[in-house]
């Protein structure tokens, strides 16, 4: 973990550098594997946009299973469900390997390939996605209020550090001279995981601050008090947070779409191999890396900014990036405009992620992380049009991801939630009551 990064107050630094080891080990892994694909799907013989379609299932699987990970993680502790989503992560990259060399080798047609690479991706999906509210939920219980954007802020910041190292190391593992050259990132990615998965089992301590299980009381029409029906209000209809959910899952959709498209682009920009394109894809990844990471380590601590700031800044910022690459009168504007376009994404997620976190009491932290979740999840589902989108009119994704982005902005200040967002109440309590108090008197 690097030395600029601080545990939050209450968490050892060696329990939160095993909790950031989790998610930067699962960015690593997921993003070496995008700025492979492209090579992988035009050397097999897959369609592009099919090849973006390789996260959807993934991605739709992940949304779903997400709040029931984040149930199981109240009811059996933080630990188990990391173990859980590790080893998910493990075993779906090994097999992600295994069908990437078999189309390598043309063992089976395209299609076939494109089939069984669906079923491989979907493991981690279905059992990574164990992970994430775990480690949320975790840090969220030992970091006080008044710390919970920087807390999670560095949190973010370990997927931040994953999309630099990922593509960068991702080359280091092809098996050069080999027929499935191309596999080799997605085995090595699964040893990494393998490691940081015995170092979670050996080394991190459970919480110490589990919640007690919480019900919210809804009544039937016409039912007595003993017949009441008694469940758990979905957090995306929760008035607190669904507009957070909202603004989170339409800056999520243009930054995957803008991530799975760029590696086409370059190819056919320098117009060369798709082996030969991996170094400039991999540089290109990691510039915007390295904006994100200057975002989420640098400028929301240096100026102390708030989820309401950083809910506008971050698409006013993405916005600009992604008219630049729309553009893209050169490769190095097309790096520019990416990096750009990351440095607002860096802000805007840790803004609506803060303030979710913050909308809820501290017995829903867990629930609110698998709706946080579950939206950095389905988006991926849309990658796919946006390739298609690609292929007819070039600049046509970045265009509108420029709109939606406005659209962002101009929603981040005119909706209540939104636009009252705040990282320091005087308690989680105020929080609470503040923002119910106020969707009360919009509906009035």
């Amino acid at each position: 973990m690097p030395k600029f990064v601080s545990a939050p107050e209450g968490l050892p630094k060696g329990t939160f550098a095993i909790i950031f080891g989790v998610s930067l080990v699962t960015a690593m892994g997921n993003t070496g594997m995008i700025s492979v694909l492209p090579a992988i799907g035009r050397s097999i013989g897959i369609p592009d946009p099919m090849v973006a379609a390789i996260f959807s299932l993934s991605a739709l699987l992940w949304a779903f299973s997400s709040p029931f990970w984040a149930r199981a993680s109240d009811r059996y502790g933080r630990k188990p469900l990391m173990l859980i989503g590790l080893s998910g992560f493990m075993a779906s990259m090994v097999a992600c390997g295994l069908v990437v060399s078999a189309g390598l080798l043309h063992l089976a047609a395209p299609m076939i390939i494109f089939g069984m690479f669906l079923v491989a991706r979907a493991v981690f999906g279905l059992f990574g996605a164990a992970s994430n509210p775990a480690t949320q939920a975790y840090i969220a219980e030992h970091t006080p209020p008044e710390q919970r954007t920087q807390s999670m802020s560095a949190l973010a910041g370990a997927f931040g550090l994953g999309t630099v190292i990922g593509p960068f190391i991702a080359p280091l593992f092809v098996l050069h001279g080999l027929k499935v050259d191309l596999a080799g990132p997605l085995f090595g990615f699964a040893v990494l995981a393998g490691l940081m998965l015995f170092v979670v089992w050996k080394y991190l301590p459970e919480s110490s601050k589990m919640p007690q299980p919480h019900v919210t009381a809804e009544v039937s029409p016409g039912a007595s008090g003993a017949e009441a029906k008694v469940k758990e209000r979905p957090m995306w209809r929760d008035p607190r947070v669904t507009p957070f959910l909202i603004y989170g899952f339409i800056v999520a959709v243009c930054q995957t779409a803008q991530a799975q498209t760029l590696g086409f682009l370059i190819i056919d920009k320098l117009k060369i191999t798709p082996i030969e394109a991996q170094g400039y894809i991999a540089i290109a990844m990691m510039f915007g890396a390295v904006a994100g990471l200057l975002a989420q380590w640098g400028i929301i601590r240096m100026f102390e900014m708030t989820p309401r700031q950083l809910l506008r800044w971050g698409v006013g910022v993405a916005a600009i990036g992604n008219v630049i690459v729309a553009l893209q009168p050169s490769y190095a504007a097309v790096v520019a405009g990416y990096a750009i376009s990351s440095l607002g994404f860096g802000l805007a997620r840790p803004g609506f992620t803060a303030g979710s976190s913050l909308a809820v009491d501290m017995h829903e932290q867990a629930r609110v992380a698998g709706a946080i979740a579950a939206v950095n999840g389905v988006n991926v589902v849309l990658a796919p049009a946006f390739v298609w989108l690609y292929e007819r009119v070039a600049p046509a994704p970045f265009v509108l991801c420029g709109g939606l982005m406005t659209l962002m902005l101009i929603y981040a200040f005119r909706n209540p939630q939104l636009r009252n967002a705040h990282p320091q109440p005087a308690t989680r309590a105020d929080a609470a009551m503040a923002t119910l108090e106020k969707s009360d008197e919009d509906g009035a």
